[in-house]
């Protein structure tokens, strides 16, 4: 039961954001900067942000040339240019909000490595360059295939090597720190382990339902507007709602003496992805070797495609070079039937924005403005 004191204080608010990954921490912010005399709550569930926002491998993407071609089998021309312009401004949004000092951002390049069964793809490139040109004002793909050797990957895997011109890295860490510290500056409130277990709308406000271990009881908050930027875990909210969990499995080495490439780097059209950092490798991905099982929200990792990393770093990365692994860890991402973000009104009440398809540090930012032109 709660006293007097907390009824007063601690239960109602003008706006409640159900998630503190990138995008529910940048919707709150945008609803402090359009109301800023209202009172903003975000809620999360764990400790730390639960889904795919700080356990990501902090690539700055918009989208390698096999993975933006794959793209094109099921979305339209103008589909494929709309979201790369999308996470274009995402970018940009949180790099001038936080400054790229304070996440880590930097511009050492990001590139593909191309096989022998990906070569046509390069006979697609200058189509793809014109296509985004409106957006990236330069072509968005380049050959780098001088790179190839220098770099120590496998020439027997690597037959070429693609520039992706817009796309760079930042710190996981850092961003999200520095995206909760200005929240918090602005006035905004946050309260972790705060697991919500249902909403229901009624006449005059949102209620919103917690779980409240302590007290053996629910918690129940009031809202004038409740948003839900829950990305991969909405189906516990919003069960007829279009998002599909996947996880993506991450391992990092320790410090590989004499490494030889810097940036960022995809292969496999997208489906792995890896980078230095502090003298590490960094690699992820393998979701495509078992869809089927990778389709959890569990926050575990498999021996199966841990192994299957293992071996990419042996035969392609860095082929002859000794390696131990430090970490592993995976995050989860959300998916659907097409890659476009849902930001979407339930009710002059209820808002959502979700299913960022693996795309949420470029593409929350922008989202969180978009949801902003929903409000009644």
């Amino acid at each position: 039961m709660l006293s007097y004191w907390e009824q007063q204080s601690f239960i109602r608010y003008d706006h409640i954001v159900i998630g503190a990954g990138i995008v529910g921490l940048s919707t709150a912010i945008e609803l402090k900067d359009k109301y800023p005399q209202q009172r903003v709550l975000v809620l999360e569930r764990g400790l730390l942000p639960t889904g795919a926002s700080s356990r990501n491998a902090g690539f700055a993407c918009m989208g390698s040339l096999t993975e933006l071609l794959d793209d094109s089998q099921y979305s339209s021309e103008d589909e494929i240019v709309l979201l790369y312009e999308r996470r274009k401004k995402g970018l940009e949004i949180l790099r001038k909000r936080l400054g790229d000092e304070r996440i880590g951002y930097k511009a050492n390049g990001s590139y593909e490595l191309i096989s022998d069964t990906e070569l046509p793809a390069l006979e697609q490139m200058d189509y793809l360059n014109r296509l985004l040109l409106p957006i990236t004002r330069q072509p968005a793909f380049k050959m780098a295939n001088e790179q190839i050797q220098a770099s120590g990957f496998s020439a027997s895997y690597t037959k070429a090597m693609v520039e992706n011109t817009c796309e760079g890295e930042l710190h996981t860490g850092k961003m999200l720190r520095a995206l909760t510290d200005y929240a918090i500056e602005k006035g905004i409130e946050i309260k972790t382990g705060a697991e919500v277990l249902r909403f229901e709308e009624e006449a005059h406000y949102v209620a919103i339902f917690l779980k409240h271990d302590l007290r053996n009881e629910e918690l129940v908050l009031h809202s004038d507007k409740l948003f839900i930027c829950t990305n991969a875990f909405t189906p516990q909210l919003l069960p007829d709602e279009d998002v599909v969990p996947g996880r993506g499995q991450v391992l990092i080495t320790q410090p590989v003496q004499g490494l030889k490439f810097k940036g960022v780097y995809h292969f496999d059209k997208g489906f792995y992805y890896f980078r230095e950092i502090d003298g590490r490798i960094l690699l992820g991905g393998g979701r495509n070797l078992d869809f089927g099982g990778e389709t959890t929200a569990e926050l575990t990792i498999t021996e199966r495609i841990q192994i299957d990393l293992e071996e990419k770093l042996h035969g392609i990365i860095i082929p002859g070079t000794p390696f131990l692994i430090e970490q592993r860890w995976s995050g989860i991402m959300a998916f659907g039937a097409t890659k476009q973000p849902i930001v979407k009104s339930f009710s002059p009440r209820v808002y959502g924005a979700f299913r960022m398809g693996g795309m949420g540090v470029a593409l929350g930012s922008e989202v969180a403005q978009q949801l902003m032109q929903l409000i009644v």
